[in-house]
């Protein structure tokens, strides 16, 4: 039986660092270098996608090579959720979930878009593995 996806969403650009990428779109005309660096940024927030399914927490990164973490809901002993002041403004954050397995963050995701929704869904489905 397939998974419920409760969620599933990428990084954030100009939203999680909009200054940044205003610099980047003046230096498009200044130098032409503006365009490498927001291609490369656009390719790491595509290639990054975070998924909540009904039994685990998932992370993928990268296009070419791929690397993967998931995260058993019942696993799940933190969910910690940060945003600076532009990220509050433009409704974006990180997100961070750690597990009794390990000293830090096992997952770690920046810009992702509603982190307090992803962070309420997280915290029901780690109510309803407890019934």
């Amino acid at each position: 039986m397939s998974e419920k996806i409760l969620y599933k969403d990428n990084p954030a650009m100009f939203r999680n660092r909009p200054i940044l990428f205003l610099i980047c779109c003046v230096l498009i005309f200044a130098y032409g270098l503006g365009f490498l660096i927001l291609l490369i940024w656009w390719l790491q927030c595509w290639g990054t996608s975070l998924t909540v399914t009904e039994d685990r927490v998932s992370l993928r990164k990268g296009i070419l090579s791929k690397y993967t973490n998931d995260v058993l809901i019942p696993d799940i002993r933190n969910v910690l959720v940060g945003q600076n002041v532009f990220q509050r403004i433009f409704g974006v954050g990180s997100i961070g979930i750690s597990t009794a397995a390990q000293s830090g963050l096992e997952i770690e995701v920046v810009g992702l878009p509603n982190p307090q929704k992803i962070k309420a869904i997280i915290d029901e489905q780690r109510k309803r593995s407890r019934v």
